[in-house]
């Protein structure tokens, strides 16, 4: 995303928390990028001094796992200030709410404008430390703010150089609509042999999903259309997502899988100790479930895959997850949950 900033011309800051990790961007003064997008996109500066990296900008896009949210917003609060756009690339399930909520415990008085992507904008895959491949861009993203009356404003800006970002109902909605959750830890732990076999030199999405995990898969994204529903929201299938975002026909999951061109040559996780797990399954999964059990809505086989990735990295990700009560939702009922996320005090 920096270097196809650069690309286009903007004025790009890169920051990293791990300083070394920086290291060609500085020296080539730039990313390089491949793909459907082609060229050197120029980095003004790249830093791992946030206060640095966001004291001049308008834009801040964060774009790494969601499991960096909560730090990240702890880091930056001091030197938030007023006007400054705040974009979770993507927020995963509960982003936002877990973002604004860090804030607001630290006392963050800056009005900044915070928003969250339903998915990251690209298929793609670094290639080194300044090197970028780009598959596809989507052809729609929805993005949504919190509170909901921002979108326009926000929309109205990001749209200069993204004009695939549209406009989301709201938090929940493009929350709920993170058909990663869907794909990336089942997918991952059911290929767990083929991917230690392999290092994951495999097709991750067009050899990993056969028919039969197409139906495991297509049984979790029923789970989470129901989290959706129970709260209001209308949520996509992922069936009809792949169609929205890659134009990829299907009478079934499998179907539309394997008419994803963008996926081709998209290789699986090298071990299991991969974001597909340690982040999808706490900041997707476990809040799906936490807001199922709180609505009474039954997510069993969600909550086996959270079972089961735990089991995997020794970790207990139900109480490292975003649960309701680090989303600012226990004790909500789903009328005071929409009043929150569309700003009605």
């Amino acid at each position: 995303m920096a270097g196809h900033l650069g690309i286009m011309g903007y004025s790009v800051n890169l920051f990293n928390r791990t300083d070394e990790n920086l290291a060609g961007v500085r020296w080539h003064g730039g990313i390089k990028v491949d793909g459907q997008v082609q060229g050197f996109g120029p980095v003004r500066k790249a830093t791992s001094d946030i206060a640095e990296a966001i004291s001049d900008v308008d834009l801040i896009m964060v774009v790494t796992p969601s499991t960096a949210h909560r730090t990240l917003a702890a880091s930056m609060g001091p030197y938030l200030r007023d006007g400054q756009i705040i974009i979770l690339n993507p927020g995963r399930t509960g982003g936002g709410l877990e973002f604004r909520k860090t804030l607001n415990d630290a006392k963050v008085t800056a009005r900044v404008l915070l928003a969250e992507t339903q998915t990251f904008i690209y298929a793609s895959r670094a290639l080194s430390r300044y090197e970028g491949y780009i598959y596809r861009i989507k052809n729609s993203v929805p993005l949504a703010t919190l509170p909901a009356y921002w979108i326009p404003d926000v929309l109205s800006i990001i749209n200069m150089a993204f004009p695939q970002f549209t406009a989301g109902n709201n938090v929940l909605s493009t929350s709920l609509e993170n058909i990663g959750a869907v794909f990336h830890p089942a997918l991952t732990i059911l290929n767990a042999g083929w991917i230690e076999e392999t290092h994951g030199n495999f097709d991750y999405y067009l050899q990993g999903i056969t028919p039969s995990i197409a139906e495991l898969l297509e049984r979790i994204d029923k789970e989470r259309i129901a989290v959706a529903t129970a709260l209001g929201i209308h949520s996509v299938s992922a069936r009809e997502w792949l169609y929205l975002s890659y134009d990829s026909p299907g009478r079934n999951l499998y179907e539309a899988i394997h008419n994803t061109d963008s996926y081709r040559g998209i290789k699986a996780p090298q071990n299991i100790f991969h974001r597909y797990i340690f982040e999808d399954v706490p900041m997707s999964l476990v809040p799906l479930a936490s807001i199922g059990a709180m609505l009474g809505v039954p997510t069993p086989m969600i909550e086996i895959i959270i079972r089961l990735g735990s089991i995997m990295h020794n970790k207990d990700y139900w109480n490292e997850g975003r649960t309701v009560d680090k989303l600012g939702l226990a004790g909500l009922s789903v009328k005071q949950i929409r009043q929150l996320v569309v700003g009605i005090e």
